[in-house]
């Protein structure tokens, strides 16, 4: 009976070891197509925000890092790509994190363009809960298509709120705190572009450098 369960044990433990190793050496083995296919979608989704007519350079070439928490959301350089027509600085893709969605972190994009108005904004990853929280992905849904042509006038404007909270932007039913939070993401990204929109776009697009 022992010899029997110490054989079911190792039999279990080789199993266990087997598929470790080959999830390892499949992650290892994809690494480079799954970047490559996360730059793809990154540039599809920065030529979304910002139309072709309104630039010349390749979006995804020029990024800086801006590290600012309290602005974007998270303790850690994130990146933004400006857009230039002839070498002048015309809109700014911004990545932030709104932290406090449903089921944890939301990562989105905003694009600018360069006297303040938003140009679009995009869902890069959450995991809200599907069929509620999820209608922030433009695959479901187009409510993000409601911040496009919009401008923060103060950093206290009121209209920057789900309509629950007595702003312009629609809620989920049964699913508030995530646009709420998304909102609010937004708002504060706007409120940091607005207060150093002319020291951001004279940044040299280098991302290996860490500006705070």
């Amino acid at each position: 009976m022992k010899t029997s369960i110490l054989k079911n044990g190792f039999l279990l433990g080789l199993f266990a070891l087997l598929c470790t190793a080959f999830v390892a050496v499949v992650n290892y083995g994809t690494a480079d197509k799954i970047k490559q296919q996360q730059q793809l979608e990154l540039k599809r989704t920065l030529h979304q925000l910002i139309p072709d007519s309104m630039h010349d350079n390749e979006l995804a070439e020029y990024c800086i890092l801006i590290h600012n928490e309290e602005a974007l959301g998270i303790d850690i350089p994130l990146p933004s790509y400006i857009a230039t027509q002839e070498s002048v600085p015309v809109a700014i893709a911004i990545e932030a994190v709104a932290p406090d969605g449903y089921n944890g972190d939301i990562k989105l994009i905003i694009g600018i363009d360069s006297s303040g108005k938003v140009l679009g904004v995009r869902t890069l990853s959450h995991t809200e809960t599907p069929g509620l929280g999820d209608k922030i992905d433009l695959r479901k849904s187009d409510w993000v298509l409601s911040f496009n042509q919009k401008r923060l006038d103060s950093d206290t404007d009121k209209h920057w709120n789900v309509k629950k909270d007595g702003g312009d932007f629609d809620q989920f039913t049964g699913a508030t705190i995530t646009p709420r939070a998304y909102v609010k993401a937004v708002r504060k990204a706007l409120i940091y572009f607005n207060e150093n929109s002319e020291s951001l776009l004279k940044r040299p697009a280098n991302c290996e450098v860490d500006y705070r």
